[in-house]
């Protein structure tokens, strides 16, 4: 087999055209990032494509939220007027995966009817282009719903994802997509009763509805932008510290990472640090390589640390 990485930030208020970063430069070194790992991969898609990604309460409720899912078949939500599609999911690879790890003391939970939100549909779109292009291997990880699995125990699963392609004679990309340090109005422990209940019973927004929260979030960051609100703002150095290790191989001493320590430092959102732990893991399962931060810069009108890295991806023809 063969195995290659890209991990990156996603921000869904990057498709919010009136909302545009400040600092122009930054945009455009982001996009240009993506441009080129989408010119890779034309040049040689990856037979599959396993992505690793949160959900932001559109697919994922507290009637039943698991750790760890892995989806059979996979649908995108509505959120911020993303276009549904059905993704080209391999359901015998994505079953195959489960029962592997299974057998290894992960009782992760299978979906034959995944619901995936912006989390999955923007580095699809950005890198393939397309929302049904790659062959896919849709990989839920809880990072918003508390309690949430630790930086251990992702580690773990990433590695055992790993573990299950190097023995496939194919040619993987392990993607993690999840914003690092940022603090967006997502629902927490605490919140109204009426709202933790719309948690709960599965409240699919409509189109009105997704607009709202959607203008609630673009005031939040058209706030924080100006230096108010009540946003936390991305920590650099937080985000510094963690990708270097990610960078850097030493995977392990993320275990000690707490939720209340990302909660403070970090932001509600940080814990989707979670995603790129585990692509990270997954790929040191299947070989030594050396990884590359192409991009990093905050970005307030995204409210996150935005940040782009790959490795051994594969070479562009002439």
């Amino acid at each position: 087999m063969s195995s290659s990485l890209i991990c990156m930030s996603h921000s869904p208020l990057m498709l919010v055209k009136e909302l545009r970063p400040r600092e122009r430069d930054a945009e455009k070194r982001f996009y240009d990032t993506l441009r080129n790992y989408k010119a890779h991969l034309k040049a040689d898609p990856p037979d599959v494509v396993v992505l690793f990604a949160p959900d932001h309460f559109n697919g994922f409720f507290y009637d039943a939220m698991p750790s760890f899912c892995i989806g059979t078949e996979a649908r995108t939500t509505e959120d911020w007027a993303l276009p549904k599609a059905d993704l080209n999911v391999d359901a015998a690879l994505s079953e195959s995966l489960v029962r592997h790890l299974h057998g290894r003391g992960f009782d992760v939970a299978i979906s034959r009817r995944m619901q995936v939100d912006h989390g999955m549909s923007i580095p699809l779109l950005k890198l393939f282009g397309s929302l049904r292009r790659p062959l896919v291997v849709p990989v839920f990880v809880n990072c918003a719903a508390d309690p949430r699995p630790s930086f251990k125990r992702v580690r773990q699963f990433g590695e055992a994802v790993g573990k299950f392609f190097r023995a496939q004679d194919l040619n993987v990309l392990f993607i993690g997509s999840g914003g690092l340090s940022h603090d967006p109005p997502t629902p927490r422990p605490g919140a109204p009763k009426e709202v933790m209940q719309r948690l709960i019973d599965r409240h699919t927004p409509d189109e009105a509805e997704y607009r709202r929260r959607e203008a609630r979030v673009i005031e939040n960051a058209r706030q924080l932008a100006a230096g108010t609100g009540p946003l936390l703002a991305p920590d650099r150095q937080w985000d510094k510290t963690f990708i270097d290790r990610l960078v850097e191989g030493e995977l392990k001493v993320c275990d000690r990472y707490t939720d209340a320590a990302v909660d403070r430092d970090a932001g509600f959102g940080g814990h989707e640090a979670r995603v790129w732990l585990a692509a990270f893991a997954a790929m040191q399962a299947t070989q030594t390589f050396l990884a590359t931060l192409d991009f990093y810069r905050v970005v307030p009108e995204w409210i996150t640390g935005m940040a782009a890295a790959h490795a051994c991806l594969p070479q562009r023809s002439a």
